[in-house]
């Protein structure tokens, strides 16, 4: 056992540094090393394993599988082409003897490793590959036979089903590509794997609501990721999953119709075939997603046409009964069957001579796309009618209406605008038509998200034909008047209700977010700040810029004072009740900062306090999280570090002005930042790195130079803090210069910009760093590593003038590729610890 573990371990080292993601593990390649190859050459290595599995108990055979998963996995360039079908071959014949002898396979473990060796063998071979192997016939039989097994048994290891769906959606997508004159015999399989899905899934339905079981219908997720990877499948041989589809749906969709106009009808058996139904859509609608418009022919547009036709009566038969009675399952699958409809068959790039269309016309009455998009703004409007309370169904709508809006100029979007149902939401959007913009108490804040959604598709769509038309944007902002008033009518009163008037306030705030979210353009932006600043048209001097960062400051201010009162928060709610709100904050502040509306040297010139008071929140807030919570929090490192950006770039001054301890807080925070894995923050960090440093040198060489005016207050202790803590700036450089030597370095020429100034600041501790380094390696490189620092700094002057900048990140790519050059084979390295004691 421990031989095994051990042999696992080795085959799962990550070789080349490259971290792959578990969640993908089925694209991994195992970096093996060219010194293994005379093992992986040798068959009896591979049949070892094999044998191993059929000999040893259940308990230790998941672990072999799982090093066969591995070794299936090694690196395409470790063979020639004639040793890896040699290889594959013998893989192949061991899967073949797997199959052959199922017994182990009842174990969950052993089944879940089969099915993900299963799906290497197309992830890492060509299927051209895998049909010249000698018993592929008989292998692809049993692998079909497993499959459609696995298929019918739903309700065990859905989990180990997505390998088995992978495998077959990677060979459905290579039948185009092959070139091998050998059969692949997919056509005959393909279908058989779709039939057995859909088949199956059908019959859970009855045993799932009889026996009170967990619906898989239920995990969106899952059901999603399987239905992508049935996309492809059954786009194989589209003719029989067609005809198939067609039949099951007829025969669900009678029943159904039968039964709903039957008075001994019982619920069990409605439910049933709502059920049925459920999955038909979810499915009809994976497939016509499945279409891919190089490889599709009129004959199967027509097929999606059929397909389309019986969604959309089933629609118009559901609806017609939503006063009555609705599925929320059934809701989400026709959603979903909309969205994929949407994506493949609406937009100008679709020709609308498409044997689809004509099918709807003839069946429908549905002769364009007008039409066509009639009928989802009438589904849609009709969802937010009697689901506005259904959270799921609500949110999906309103993505589907945001989908639609996204397009402007495209022709599709103007036929949208000039439908009358969109007009009349243009024109009522109100909680007495859509109740979902209406205060409900009983609801999580959280699902008023919907509003931004519905708010910035509205947004788009007014734009489409709004231009200068100031009438026509007042008479879209009346409901947001009306509960402006409102609102401000409810605070004027000591007696209002205070959740009625959070979730008020919540809901108005993000209706405008959505519309700021829309209207990006200058016109209309324009007419959305008059209307909120209630002030008339400026012209070209106008202070509308400094007027907005007056109130954002308040608003910043207001909400850090309120954080900061905060007592003790447990840590599962700290991002909720603290962290989001600051990060918030900081955006705001950035993009305020950064956004060349504002001439912030006015403020200080007239006495506002506006922007003091901001960058003093700021730093309040700063100090109030730990620092291990900035790297732990994504969203609020990358808010906190582009605008750690801004203010060394545009605000040193504010920054030299600092405390010492404040000064040291952020300047940590840097260090820390520079090894951080997300880029964007790595990358800030040298940004940030790079503007501190470049500031203590032009202040470092004003103050050695004789000059009639002396360094401001703030720089001649900015510098006196940082001479007190060299070792700050020291440990940096020792971070930096480490990265690039020694690890991948994906972000090069970030690092280079930093790393001049952090050498010129401190030359002498440059050198001793150096020394280290060079007396690291073995002796026989210790001459070329230190030859390589010689060139890094050959031609480099002593300033950091733009000239001088470039040829260093220049001298330092050369110097990247010398070293790497050195040290191969080499595992030495320099603990930038030891240089700081």
């Amino acid at each position: 056992m421990q031989l095994l573990k051990l042999t696992h371990n080795c085959l799962n080292f990550d070789f080349i540094g490259t971290s792959t993601d578990e969640s993908s593990d089925d694209l991994c390649t195992v970096q093996i090393p060219t010194s293994w190859r005379s093992a992986f050459l040798d068959s009896s290595t591979l049949q070892l394993f094999f044998d191993l599995y059929h000999s040893i108990p259940p308990s230790f055979s998941p672990l072999v599988l799982s090093c066969l998963v591995q070794i299936a996995s090694v690196r395409r360039s470790l063979f020639n082409n004639a040793e890896r079908a040699k290889f594959l071959s013998h893989l192949v014949d061991g899967v073949k003897r797997i199959l052959e002898n199922p017994q182990s396979l009842s174990d969950p473990n052993n089944y879940h490793e089969f099915c993900r060796l299963l799906a290497r063998l197309k992830s890492n071979y060509q299927l051209g590959e895998l049909v010249k192997v000698e018993n592929y016939p008989e292998v692809i039989r049993l692998i079909a036979n497993f499959t459609v097994t696995s298929l019918q048994h739903w309700e065990f290891a859905p989990n180990s089903v997505h390998y088995l769906l992978s495998l077959w959606q990677r060979l459905a997508a290579s039948v185009p590509y092959v070139k091998a004159t050998e059969p692949h015999m997919l056509e005959t399989y393909t279908p058989e794997v779709t039939k057995a899905y859909i088949t199956s899934r059908l019959e859970s339905v009855h045993i799932i609501l009889r026996d009170g079981l967990e619906d898989p219908l239920d995990d969106t997720g899952l059901v999603q990721q399987q239905l992508d990877q049935l996309s492809t499948i059954g786009r194989c041989e589209y003719e029989k999953t067609c005809a198939l589809l067609v039949q099951l749906f007829d025969q669900s969709a009678q029943t159904f119709q039968e039964l709903l106009q039957s008075a001994t009808a019982s619920p069990m058996d409605i439910a049933v075939q709502e059920g049925r139904l459920t999955w038909l859509v979810y499915i009809i609608g994976a497939v016509i997603g499945g279409r891919v418009s190089f490889a599709s022919t009129d004959e199967q547009d027509a097929m999606d046409g059929e397909l389309v036709c019986r969604v959309l009566q089933l629609m118009n038969l559901t609806d017609s009964r939503l006063a009555q009675a609705g599925n929320e399952k059934l809701e989400l699958a026709m959603l979903s069957f909309f969205e994929q409809f949407r994506k493949i068959y609406i937009g100008d790039q679709v020709q609308k001579s498409s044997k689809l269309y004509r099918r709807l016309s003839e069946v429908l009455g549905l002769n364009d796309e007008t039409m066509v998009l009639s009928v989802f703004i009438g589904k849609i409007i009709t969802n937010l009618k009697y689901w506005g309370r259904c959270e799921p169904i609500t949110s999906k709508t309103l993505q589907l209406l945001n989908d639609l809006s996204i397009g402007y100029p495209f022709l599709s979007v103007r036929k949208l605008v000039k439908l009358s149902a969109v007009q009349f939401m243009l024109n009522n959007h109100t909680s007495e038509h859509f109740s979902f913009l209406g205060i409900n108490n009983q609801s999580n804040l959280t699902d008023m998200r919907c509003r931004t959604t519905f708010y910035t598709a509205l947004g788009r769509l007014l734009m489409v034909d709004l231009g200068e038309d100031e009438d026509q944007y007042e008479q879209f902002m009346l409901p947001l008047t009306a509960a402006f008033e409102a609102v401000a009518q409810m605070f004027s009163t000591n007696t209002f209700n205070e959740q009625e008037a959070k979730r008020t306030l919540v809901g108005l705030v993000r209706d405008l977010r959505g519309i700021a979210f829309a209207f990006n353009a200058k016109t209309s932006f324009m007419m959305l700040f008059e209307w909120m600043s209630q002030r008339l048209q400026f012209d070209v001097s106008s202070p509308n810029g400094i007027l907005l960062f007056r109130e954002t400051s308040k608003m910043i201010t207001t909400y850090g004072n309120r954080i900061l009162t905060l007592g003790e928060v447990p840590k599962d709610q700290v991002y909720a009740l603290k962290l989001k709100g600051i990060s918030i904050c900081f955006s705001m502040l950035k993009a305020a900062l950064s956004g060349s509306y504002v001439n912030f040297g006015v403020f200080r010139l007239y006495g506002d306090d506006a922007l003091d008071n901001a960058l003093q929140t700021f730093i309040k807030l700063l100090l109030s999280i730990p620092h291990s919570d900035l790297l732990d929090y994504p969203k609020l490192s990358q808010s906190y570090y582009s605008l750690l950006e801004v203010l060394t770039q545009d605000h040193m001054n504010f920054i030299a002005s600092l405390e010492p301890h404040v000064i040291m807080y952020i300047l940590s925070s840097i260090s820390e930042g520079l090894t951080a894995l997300d880029t964007m923050v790595c990358t800030g960090c040298c940004s940030c790195l790079d503007h501190i440093v470049t500031y203590l040198f032009k202040q470092l060489s004003r103050s050695t130079k004789k000059r009639t005016t002396p360094l401001t207050q703030e720089s001649d202790r900015f510098l006196h803090i940082m001479q007190q803590h060299p070792e700050m700036i020291q440990q940096m450089l020792s971070t930096v210069l480490n990265i690039i030597i020694f690890e991948d370095c994906r972000n090069q020429w970030s690092m280079s910009r930093p790393l001049l100034g952090l050498i010129l600041l401190n030359e002498k501790y440059f050198s001793d760093l150096r020394n280290s380094i060079v007396n690291s390696q073995p002796p026989e490189k210790q001459q070329a590593m230190h030859l390589c620092f010689e060139n890094l700094m050959e031609g480099i002057e002593r300033n950091l003038l733009t000239k001088n900048r470039d040829r260093f990140t220049q001298n330092l790519s050369a110097f990247r590729r010398e070293v790497n050059d050195s040290m191969k084979n080499s595992t030495y390295g320099v603990n930038s610890n030891d240089m700081m004691s």
